[in-house]
Order: structure tokens, then sequence, then C-alpha cells
């Protein structure tokens, strides 16, 4: 087999140049993507709104463009070729480029001193990016500051389609890791949380045995957070709770737990903030667990060979800088 991963889209036997001139379209790249990211042609197909057989139809279009197979159907859709994931590289790095060349206009038309995206998991995102973006914007009054706070898996996908300068967070299992740069600069305690006056907190210390009889509110299935409550339960030999609200909305979680009898893992600093913040909200409490919650370290991440233009390089430092003080 052709080693696409260093040739990028030589292996269609056609320069850049000729492949455009051949037919491809912007359009193209966004299937290619949309395709790489969700696994099913439906699935990508309705992100672009457009129907099913259209899409079906543009792939054939690139393929034949391309002369090459983009993809392959598995038990549960359809993945790339080596030849489309050379394609979804490239059509990543012309994203971005597009991107950046918008940003670069519109600071140079409004005069602004330039604009960020980051994307954070909870935790880090109230004492080290909010810290940071407050000597940021002292600093540079005209700067424009985007934060997406979700988990791991959301913001690492968005880093990939473009959508962020860099993220704070952890790579899911299921992405390859030598896409990105990585600086490890924390962990993240996690806690249990539920209402004032909830039964367990009657108690001492719980174990896992007085936990799965309750409702639990989760973050979706496969991320990082809930998998390391659930190996929690199952190295303990507990049953896995059996009614769950799945959501990524830490205000959600924490509407929930206050007027239920729910149990949510969330992180340690939420818990903090939250219940001591003197209002209604904050009549949230953090269960004495006899055990430990384990999640891997997070880090600041970047995409491999991708510069950081010099406003989001600035938050970068100083983010960094708050992890080491």
């Amino acid at each position: 087999m052709e080693d696409t991963e260093n040739q990028g889209l030589v292996p269609f036997g056609a320069s850049a140049r000729n492949v455009f001139k051949s037919g491809l379209k912007l359009v193209h790249l966004h299937l290619i993507l949309a395709i790489e990211d969700r696994g099913q042609i439906s699935a990508a197909a309705e992100a672009l709104g457009i129907s099913q057989p259209a899409a079906s139809r543009m792939l054939g279009e690139i393929e034949s463009i391309l002369r090459a197979p983009l993809c392959e159907r598995v038990a549960r859709g359809v993945e790339l070729t080596p030849y489309g994931k050379a394609l979804a590289r490239r059509a990543r790095t012309i994203f971005l480029e597009l991107r950046e060349t918008a940003r670069e206009i519109g600071e140079l038309k409004t005069g602004r001193g330039g604009s960020v995206s980051l994307g954070s998991v909870t935790g880090p995102a109230l004492h080290l990016a909010v810290p940071a973006m407050n000597q940021v914007t002292t600093a540079y009054p005209g700067i424009e500051i985007s934060i997406q706070v979700e988990n791991s898996n959301v913001l690492i996908r968005e880093l990939m389609a473009a959508r962020h300068d860099f993220v704070i967070g952890r790579i899911p299992d299921d992405i390859d890791p030598r896409q990105f740069d990585l600086v490890e600069i924390g962990s993240e305690d996690v806690c249990l949380i539920v209402r004032e006056g909830h039964p367990l907190l009657e108690k001492p210390v719980i174990v896992h045995e007085d936990l799965p009889g309750y409702d639990w509110v989760f973050q979706p299935a496969g991320t990082l957070l809930r998998r390391s409550v659930e190996d929690s339960f199952l190295t303990s030999g507990v049953p896995l709770p059996t009614t769950t609200i799945n959501t990524s909305s830490i205000i959600l979680t924490l509407s929930i737990v206050r007027n239920t009898n729910a149990i949510a893992p969330v992180a340690k600093d939420v818990a903090e903030l939250v219940a001591s913040n003197g209002t209604s909200i904050g009549e949230i409490r953090v269960l004495p667990i006899d055990f430990a919650i384990t999640i891997r370290p997070y880090s600041l991440i970047t995409p491999r060979g991708r510069e950081l233009p010099p406003s989001a390089k600035l938050l970068y430092d100083l983010i960094l800088q708050e992890s080491k003080g």
C-alpha cells in the first residue's frame, strides 16, 4: 500500500492545482470531513443539510475526480480509507487557512487587537482560563475571546475542524494522538455531588454499594469523566447505576441534582465554586466517598504543525504560566 500519510494527495495522481481544476470543490471537502467526524453518510448529509442520496452522489464525484476509493463500509457505518484520511487531513488545513485569512482581514478592517477561540473542560476553564483571559483583556482591550466549555470528545473534534486555536483537555481514546502537540498542565479532582438534605449525607462515609440505587446525571457515553466513574464501579465489583440522565451541560446537571435525589460526578473546582456561592443553586453538597475517581491529567493541546497566531499565543502562554503558579 502506498504511503499516503507522507505523500498527502500525491497518490491520487495529480497536483493540488490539477485536483481543483478537475472539479474538486470546498463542499466536497466539507463532506469528507463530516464523514470522518460522524462515521455515517446519513449523519454527514444531515450535518451539511442535504439528503443522503445527494451526499452519496457527491462522494462518488470526489472519488471520480481523485480516482481513488475514499470510504469503506464497516459494521456501524463507514470509515475513510488511507486516501480519504489524507484528503481529510489536507481539508482541515485548507479550512484553517481560510479561517485565519478571514480573521486577519476582519482585524485589519476593524482595527481590533485580534481574536482567540479556545475550548476547555470545566475545571481548568475556571481556575486557569478565566484568570488568563482577565489579564489579556486588561492589557489588550480590543481583543475578542471566544471560549467553549465542553467535554474533551467535543473539544478535540472542534479543534480538528479548525474551530479553535487550542484547547485544554484530553485526547479521547478513539483519536490518533500523533495529530497533536500536548503540554500537560494539571490534574482535575473529581467528586460526587448531591442536594442539601440528601439521604446519603446522613452517612459519615459513602462506599460504592451505597450508590447504584439512586438516579445519576452523567456526561454523554464515551466521555472520559463518565468512563472513569464507570471504571470505579466495575473495579469495585458493584453494578453500574441503571437510571441515568445524560447531559454535557453543567447548569442542567446542577439543576437536576438540586431538585432531585440524583448523584452527579463533577470537577471538584466546580463543586466548590457552586457550594460556596451563597445562592439557591449553592444548595449542593459533596459526598464523603471512601474511594478516589481518577481521570487523566489535562493538557494544552494544539494541532501538530499549526502555528498559533499572536493573540492566541499570548493567551496560551498566560494559561501555561497560570498552571505553574
